[in-house]
Protein backbone atom coordinates (compact mmCIF):
# COMPACT_ATOMS: atom_id res chain seq x y z
CA UNK A 1 0.00 0.00 0.00
CA UNK A 2 2.91 2.34 0.65
CA UNK A 3 4.08 1.87 -2.93
CA UNK A 4 0.54 2.44 -4.21
CA UNK A 5 0.26 5.67 -2.23
CA UNK A 6 3.57 6.85 -3.67
CA UNK A 7 2.26 6.29 -7.20
CA UNK A 8 -0.95 8.15 -6.34
CA UNK A 9 1.11 11.01 -4.94
CA UNK A 10 3.17 11.06 -8.12
CA UNK A 11 0.02 11.30 -10.23
CA UNK A 12 -1.28 14.22 -8.13
CA UNK A 13 2.02 16.05 -8.71
CA UNK A 14 1.72 15.40 -12.43
CA UNK A 15 -1.81 16.81 -12.55
CA UNK A 16 -1.05 19.97 -10.60
CA UNK A 17 2.07 20.66 -12.66
CA UNK A 18 0.05 20.69 -15.90
CA UNK A 19 -1.89 23.97 -16.37
CA UNK A 20 -4.06 22.44 -19.11
CA UNK A 21 -5.18 19.65 -16.79
CA UNK A 22 -6.06 22.15 -14.06
CA UNK A 23 -8.12 24.27 -16.46
CA UNK A 24 -9.92 21.17 -17.72
CA UNK A 25 -10.53 19.84 -14.24
CA UNK A 26 -11.67 22.96 -12.43
CA UNK A 27 -12.44 25.50 -15.14
CA UNK A 28 -14.86 23.44 -17.21
CA UNK A 29 -17.42 22.78 -14.43
CA UNK A 30 -17.62 26.44 -13.43
CA UNK A 31 -17.91 27.64 -17.03
CA UNK A 32 -20.56 25.04 -17.86
CA UNK A 33 -22.66 25.84 -14.81
CA UNK A 34 -22.48 29.60 -15.47
CA UNK A 35 -23.32 29.18 -19.17
CA UNK A 36 -26.17 26.71 -18.78
CA UNK A 37 -27.48 28.23 -15.57
CA UNK A 38 -27.56 31.86 -16.64
CA UNK A 39 -26.83 32.37 -20.34
CA UNK A 40 -28.32 29.29 -22.01
CA UNK A 41 -31.51 29.10 -20.01
CA UNK A 42 -34.80 28.16 -21.69
CA UNK A 43 -36.76 30.62 -19.58
CA UNK A 44 -38.45 33.48 -21.45
CA UNK A 45 -38.49 36.86 -19.75
CA UNK A 46 -39.27 40.39 -20.95
CA UNK A 47 -40.27 39.28 -24.44
CA UNK A 48 -41.16 42.32 -26.58
CA UNK A 49 -44.90 42.52 -27.24
CA UNK A 50 -47.12 45.17 -28.84
CA UNK A 51 -50.78 45.82 -28.14
CA UNK A 52 -53.41 47.05 -30.58
CA UNK A 53 -56.21 48.36 -28.40
CA UNK A 54 -59.15 49.12 -30.67
CA UNK A 55 -61.54 49.03 -27.71
CA UNK A 56 -59.84 51.48 -25.30
CA UNK A 57 -62.25 50.46 -22.55
CA UNK A 58 -61.75 49.41 -18.95
CA UNK A 59 -61.53 45.68 -19.67
CA UNK A 60 -58.87 46.00 -22.36
CA UNK A 61 -56.85 48.42 -20.22
CA UNK A 62 -56.92 46.07 -17.23
CA UNK A 63 -55.67 43.16 -19.31
CA UNK A 64 -52.93 45.34 -20.82
CA UNK A 65 -51.83 46.35 -17.31
CA UNK A 66 -51.66 42.68 -16.34
CA UNK A 67 -49.50 41.92 -19.37
CA UNK A 68 -47.20 44.85 -18.62
CA UNK A 69 -46.88 43.84 -14.96
CA UNK A 70 -45.78 40.32 -15.91
CA UNK A 71 -42.06 39.51 -15.97
CA UNK A 72 -42.61 37.52 -19.12
CA UNK A 73 -43.44 40.49 -21.34
CA UNK A 74 -42.22 43.97 -22.10
CA UNK A 75 -44.88 46.11 -23.78
CA UNK A 76 -42.94 48.17 -26.32
CA UNK A 77 -45.59 50.45 -27.81
CA UNK A 78 -49.15 50.50 -29.05
CA UNK A 79 -49.69 49.99 -32.77
CA UNK A 80 -52.84 50.88 -34.61
CA UNK A 81 -52.87 49.03 -37.94
CA UNK A 82 -52.20 45.44 -39.10
CA UNK A 83 -49.55 46.71 -41.52
CA UNK A 84 -47.55 48.14 -38.63
CA UNK A 85 -47.73 44.79 -36.83
CA UNK A 86 -46.46 42.95 -39.91
CA UNK A 87 -43.59 45.42 -40.30
CA UNK A 88 -42.62 45.04 -36.63
CA UNK A 89 -42.51 41.24 -36.99
CA UNK A 90 -40.40 41.45 -40.15
CA UNK A 91 -37.90 43.77 -38.42
CA UNK A 92 -37.63 41.34 -35.52
CA UNK A 93 -38.63 43.97 -32.97
CA UNK A 94 -41.47 41.98 -31.39
CA UNK A 95 -42.26 38.37 -30.51
CA UNK A 96 -45.99 38.73 -29.96
CA UNK A 97 -48.90 41.05 -30.77
CA UNK A 98 -52.21 41.26 -28.90
CA UNK A 99 -55.20 42.79 -30.71
CA UNK A 100 -58.35 43.88 -28.85
CA UNK A 101 -61.48 44.30 -31.01
CA UNK A 102 -63.88 47.23 -30.81
CA UNK A 103 -66.51 47.02 -28.04
CA UNK A 104 -64.48 44.45 -26.13
CA UNK A 105 -65.89 45.35 -22.70
CA UNK A 106 -69.41 45.73 -24.09
CA UNK A 107 -69.31 42.23 -25.56
CA UNK A 108 -68.19 40.85 -22.21
CA UNK A 109 -71.04 42.56 -20.35
CA UNK A 110 -73.88 41.91 -22.77
CA UNK A 111 -72.90 38.81 -24.73
CA UNK A 112 -70.86 37.12 -21.97
CA UNK A 113 -68.07 36.47 -24.46
CA UNK A 114 -65.39 38.37 -26.31
CA UNK A 115 -62.38 37.53 -28.43
CA UNK A 116 -58.74 38.60 -28.36
CA UNK A 117 -56.40 38.00 -31.26
CA UNK A 118 -52.91 36.76 -30.38
CA UNK A 119 -50.35 36.93 -33.18
CA UNK A 120 -47.03 35.15 -32.61
CA UNK A 121 -43.82 34.74 -34.58
CA UNK A 122 -43.89 31.02 -35.39
CA UNK A 123 -40.43 31.00 -36.97
CA UNK A 124 -39.44 29.87 -33.46
CA UNK A 125 -42.28 27.43 -32.62
CA UNK A 126 -41.29 26.70 -29.03
CA UNK A 127 -41.03 30.36 -28.09
CA UNK A 128 -44.27 31.28 -29.83
CA UNK A 129 -46.19 28.47 -28.11
CA UNK A 130 -44.75 29.41 -24.73
CA UNK A 131 -45.56 33.11 -25.08
CA UNK A 132 -49.06 32.35 -26.36
CA UNK A 133 -49.59 30.16 -23.32
CA UNK A 134 -48.46 32.99 -21.04
CA UNK A 135 -50.92 35.42 -22.63
CA UNK A 136 -53.73 32.85 -22.44
CA UNK A 137 -53.03 32.31 -18.75
CA UNK A 138 -53.17 36.08 -18.09
CA UNK A 139 -56.48 36.37 -19.94
CA UNK A 140 -57.93 33.37 -18.10
CA UNK A 141 -56.86 34.88 -14.80
CA UNK A 142 -58.63 38.13 -15.68
CA UNK A 143 -61.70 36.20 -16.77
CA UNK A 144 -61.88 34.45 -13.41
CA UNK A 145 -61.77 37.84 -11.67
CA UNK A 146 -64.26 39.38 -14.10
CA UNK A 147 -66.73 36.55 -13.56
CA UNK A 148 -66.42 36.62 -9.78
CA UNK A 149 -69.87 36.49 -8.24
CA UNK A 150 -71.59 36.05 -11.63
CA UNK A 151 -73.06 32.70 -12.62
CA UNK A 152 -71.45 31.39 -15.81
CA UNK A 153 -73.14 28.22 -17.11
CA UNK A 154 -71.04 25.18 -17.89
CA UNK A 155 -67.70 26.72 -17.02
CA UNK A 156 -64.77 24.34 -16.65
CA UNK A 157 -61.73 25.92 -15.05
CA UNK A 158 -58.65 23.66 -15.07
CA UNK A 159 -56.20 23.98 -12.19
CA UNK A 160 -52.61 23.34 -13.23
CA UNK A 161 -49.94 22.43 -10.69
CA UNK A 162 -46.29 22.29 -11.70
CA UNK A 163 -44.59 19.77 -9.42
CA UNK A 164 -40.88 19.95 -8.52
CA UNK A 165 -40.35 23.14 -10.55
CA UNK A 166 -43.37 25.43 -10.04
CA UNK A 167 -41.61 28.50 -11.46
CA UNK A 168 -40.62 26.63 -14.64
CA UNK A 169 -36.99 27.69 -14.22
CA UNK A 170 -34.27 26.40 -16.51
CA UNK A 171 -31.72 25.55 -13.80
CA UNK A 172 -33.54 22.45 -12.45
CA UNK A 173 -33.33 20.93 -15.92
CA UNK A 174 -29.83 22.04 -16.91
CA UNK A 175 -27.90 21.40 -13.69
CA UNK A 176 -28.36 17.58 -13.66
CA UNK A 177 -27.45 17.47 -17.34
CA UNK A 178 -24.37 19.63 -16.83
CA UNK A 179 -23.30 17.40 -13.95
CA UNK A 180 -23.53 14.32 -16.19
CA UNK A 181 -21.72 15.99 -19.08
CA UNK A 182 -18.91 17.57 -17.04
CA UNK A 183 -18.14 14.50 -14.94
CA UNK A 184 -18.19 12.22 -17.98
CA UNK A 185 -16.01 14.45 -20.16
CA UNK A 186 -13.48 15.28 -17.45
CA UNK A 187 -13.07 11.71 -16.24
CA UNK A 188 -12.86 10.13 -19.69
CA UNK A 189 -10.51 12.75 -21.12
CA UNK A 190 -8.17 12.97 -18.17
CA UNK A 191 -7.84 9.21 -17.69
CA UNK A 192 -7.29 8.42 -21.36
CA UNK A 193 -4.85 11.29 -21.89
CA UNK A 194 -2.80 10.52 -18.77
CA UNK A 195 -2.25 6.88 -19.80
CA UNK A 196 -1.54 7.73 -23.45
CA UNK A 197 0.92 10.36 -22.26
CA UNK A 198 2.90 7.65 -20.48
CA UNK A 199 2.94 5.62 -23.71
CA UNK A 200 4.15 8.58 -25.77
CA UNK A 201 6.90 9.43 -23.31
CA UNK A 202 8.00 5.79 -23.06
CA UNK A 203 7.55 5.69 -19.29
CA UNK A 204 4.70 3.18 -19.22
CA UNK A 205 7.15 0.29 -19.54
CA UNK A 206 9.13 1.70 -16.62
CA UNK A 207 5.98 1.82 -14.53
CA UNK A 208 5.08 -1.76 -15.44
CA UNK A 209 8.46 -3.17 -14.44
CA UNK A 210 8.25 -1.42 -11.07
CA UNK A 211 7.42 -3.45 -7.93
CA UNK A 212 3.77 -2.41 -8.24
CA UNK A 213 1.56 -4.70 -10.31
CA UNK A 214 0.19 -3.33 -13.63
CA UNK A 215 -3.35 -3.26 -12.22
CA UNK A 216 -2.17 -1.11 -9.32
CA UNK A 217 -0.51 1.27 -11.80
CA UNK A 218 -3.88 1.79 -13.48
CA UNK A 219 -5.65 2.15 -10.13
CA UNK A 220 -3.09 4.71 -8.98
CA UNK A 221 -3.84 6.76 -12.09
CA UNK A 222 -7.62 6.54 -11.59
CA UNK A 223 -7.81 7.39 -7.88
CA UNK A 224 -6.56 11.02 -8.20
CA UNK A 225 -9.16 11.75 -10.88
CA UNK A 226 -11.85 10.13 -8.75
CA UNK A 227 -10.96 12.44 -5.86
CA UNK A 228 -10.69 15.52 -8.09
CA UNK A 229 -14.00 14.68 -9.76
CA UNK A 230 -15.69 14.53 -6.36
CA UNK A 231 -14.25 17.98 -5.64
CA UNK A 232 -15.70 19.08 -8.98
CA UNK A 233 -19.06 17.63 -7.97
CA UNK A 234 -18.93 19.55 -4.70
CA UNK A 235 -18.18 22.80 -6.56
CA UNK A 236 -21.08 22.19 -8.97
CA UNK A 237 -23.50 21.53 -6.11
CA UNK A 238 -22.34 24.64 -4.23
CA UNK A 239 -22.82 26.78 -7.33
CA UNK A 240 -26.23 25.21 -7.91
CA UNK A 241 -27.46 25.83 -4.38
CA UNK A 242 -26.02 29.30 -3.74
CA UNK A 243 -25.73 30.83 -7.24
CA UNK A 244 -28.66 29.22 -9.05
CA UNK A 245 -30.86 28.82 -5.93
CA UNK A 246 -31.49 25.13 -6.63
CA UNK A 247 -31.89 23.27 -3.33
CA UNK A 248 -31.11 19.57 -3.02
CA UNK A 249 -34.31 17.92 -1.83
CA UNK A 250 -32.98 14.37 -1.49
CA UNK A 251 -30.16 12.70 0.37
CA UNK A 252 -26.79 14.34 -0.19
CA UNK A 253 -25.01 11.12 0.79
CA UNK A 254 -27.00 9.13 -1.80
CA UNK A 255 -26.22 11.75 -4.45
CA UNK A 256 -22.49 11.48 -3.75
CA UNK A 257 -22.69 7.69 -3.78
CA UNK A 258 -24.45 7.60 -7.15
CA UNK A 259 -22.02 10.20 -8.51
CA UNK A 260 -19.07 8.09 -7.37
CA UNK A 261 -20.48 5.13 -9.27
CA UNK A 262 -20.90 7.29 -12.39
CA UNK A 263 -17.36 8.67 -12.05
CA UNK A 264 -15.92 5.14 -11.82
CA UNK A 265 -17.88 4.23 -14.98
CA UNK A 266 -16.42 7.27 -16.74
CA UNK A 267 -12.91 6.43 -15.57
CA UNK A 268 -13.33 2.89 -16.90
CA UNK A 269 -14.51 4.32 -20.20
CA UNK A 270 -11.45 6.58 -20.30
CA UNK A 271 -9.25 3.56 -19.71
CA UNK A 272 -11.00 1.84 -22.63
CA UNK A 273 -10.34 4.86 -24.87
CA UNK A 274 -6.65 4.75 -23.92
CA UNK A 275 -6.39 1.19 -25.22
CA UNK A 276 -7.50 2.15 -28.74
CA UNK A 277 -5.45 5.34 -29.12
CA UNK A 278 -1.74 5.95 -29.39
CA UNK A 279 -1.59 9.77 -29.14
CA UNK A 280 -2.93 12.39 -26.77
CA UNK A 281 -4.63 14.25 -29.62
CA UNK A 282 -6.53 11.15 -30.69
CA UNK A 283 -7.53 10.37 -27.10
CA UNK A 284 -8.70 13.95 -26.59
CA UNK A 285 -10.71 13.95 -29.82
CA UNK A 286 -12.42 10.61 -29.15
CA UNK A 287 -13.16 11.53 -25.55
CA UNK A 288 -14.51 15.00 -26.29
CA UNK A 289 -16.49 14.40 -29.47
CA UNK A 290 -17.40 10.79 -28.79
CA UNK A 291 -18.66 11.53 -25.27
CA UNK A 292 -20.08 15.04 -25.58
CA UNK A 293 -22.41 14.49 -28.55
CA UNK A 294 -24.16 11.38 -27.13
CA UNK A 295 -24.47 13.13 -23.77
CA UNK A 296 -25.99 16.25 -25.31
CA UNK A 297 -28.28 14.49 -27.76
CA UNK A 298 -29.23 11.19 -26.13
CA UNK A 299 -29.20 11.77 -22.38
CA UNK A 300 -32.62 13.43 -22.38
CA UNK A 301 -31.76 16.75 -20.83
CA UNK A 302 -31.74 18.81 -24.03
CA UNK A 303 -34.11 16.81 -26.22
CA UNK A 304 -36.88 14.50 -24.94
CA UNK A 305 -36.00 10.89 -25.71
CA UNK A 306 -39.70 10.02 -26.05
CA UNK A 307 -39.94 12.22 -29.17
CA UNK A 308 -37.00 10.52 -30.91
CA UNK A 309 -37.24 7.67 -33.42
CA UNK A 310 -37.33 4.19 -31.92
CA UNK A 311 -33.80 3.45 -33.13
CA UNK A 312 -32.38 6.44 -31.25
CA UNK A 313 -34.40 5.56 -28.17
CA UNK A 314 -32.76 2.13 -28.16
CA UNK A 315 -29.28 3.60 -28.71
CA UNK A 316 -29.80 6.07 -25.84
CA UNK A 317 -29.92 3.13 -23.42
CA UNK A 318 -26.17 2.55 -23.83
CA UNK A 319 -25.34 6.16 -22.89
CA UNK A 320 -24.30 6.21 -19.19
CA UNK A 321 -25.22 9.89 -18.86
CA UNK A 322 -28.89 9.09 -19.52
CA UNK A 323 -29.19 6.93 -16.41
CA UNK A 324 -27.16 9.29 -14.25
CA UNK A 325 -29.34 12.20 -15.41
CA UNK A 326 -32.46 10.31 -14.32
CA UNK A 327 -30.86 9.53 -10.96
CA UNK A 328 -29.76 13.11 -10.27
CA UNK A 329 -33.18 14.53 -11.14
CA UNK A 330 -34.88 12.01 -8.87
CA UNK A 331 -32.63 12.87 -5.92
CA UNK A 332 -32.14 16.62 -6.35
CA UNK A 333 -35.56 17.70 -7.64
CA UNK A 334 -38.00 15.06 -6.39
CA UNK A 335 -36.27 14.09 -3.14
CA UNK A 336 -36.61 10.36 -3.87
CA UNK A 337 -34.61 7.62 -2.20
CA UNK A 338 -32.75 4.54 -3.38
CA UNK A 339 -35.97 2.53 -3.71
CA UNK A 340 -37.02 4.71 -6.65
CA UNK A 341 -33.71 4.63 -8.55
CA UNK A 342 -32.40 1.13 -7.92
CA UNK A 343 -33.06 0.05 -11.52
CA UNK A 344 -31.05 2.95 -12.96
CA UNK A 345 -28.33 2.30 -10.39
CA UNK A 346 -28.16 -1.37 -11.35
CA UNK A 347 -27.87 -0.48 -15.05
CA UNK A 348 -25.10 2.02 -14.30
CA UNK A 349 -23.28 -0.53 -12.14
CA UNK A 350 -23.48 -3.17 -14.89
CA UNK A 351 -22.09 -0.64 -17.38
CA UNK A 352 -19.24 0.14 -14.99
CA UNK A 353 -18.32 -3.52 -14.59
CA UNK A 354 -18.51 -4.09 -18.34
CA UNK A 355 -16.33 -1.08 -19.19
CA UNK A 356 -13.82 -2.01 -16.50
CA UNK A 357 -13.49 -5.66 -17.55
CA UNK A 358 -13.17 -4.86 -21.28
CA UNK A 359 -10.75 -2.01 -20.65
CA UNK A 360 -8.48 -4.00 -18.34
CA UNK A 361 -8.38 -6.98 -20.69
CA UNK A 362 -7.59 -4.88 -23.73
CA UNK A 363 -5.10 -2.82 -21.78
CA UNK A 364 -3.09 -5.90 -20.75
CA UNK A 365 -3.05 -7.17 -24.33
CA UNK A 366 -1.84 -3.84 -25.68
CA UNK A 367 0.89 -3.48 -23.09
CA UNK A 368 2.21 -6.97 -23.64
Amino acid sequence: MKQLFSFIKKEFYQVFRDPKSLVMLFGMPVIQIVLFGFALTNEIKHAPVVVVDNAKDIASQQIIHKIAASNFFSVQKTLMSPSQIDAAFKEGKIKLAVVFPVNFNSDLLHLNKASIQIIADASDPNTSLTLSGYITAIVMDYQSQFSLGKPVPYTIRPEVRMLYNPDLRGAPNFVPGVMAMVLLLVCVMMTSVSIVREKEMGTMEILLVSPVKPLMVIVSKAIPYLILSLINLTAILLLSVYALELPIKGSLLLLFGESTLFIIAALSLGLLVSTVTSSQQAAMFISFIGMMLPTLLLSGYMFPIENMPVALQVISNIVPAKWYYIIVKAIMLKGLGFASIWKETLILACMTVFFLIVALRKFKIRLE
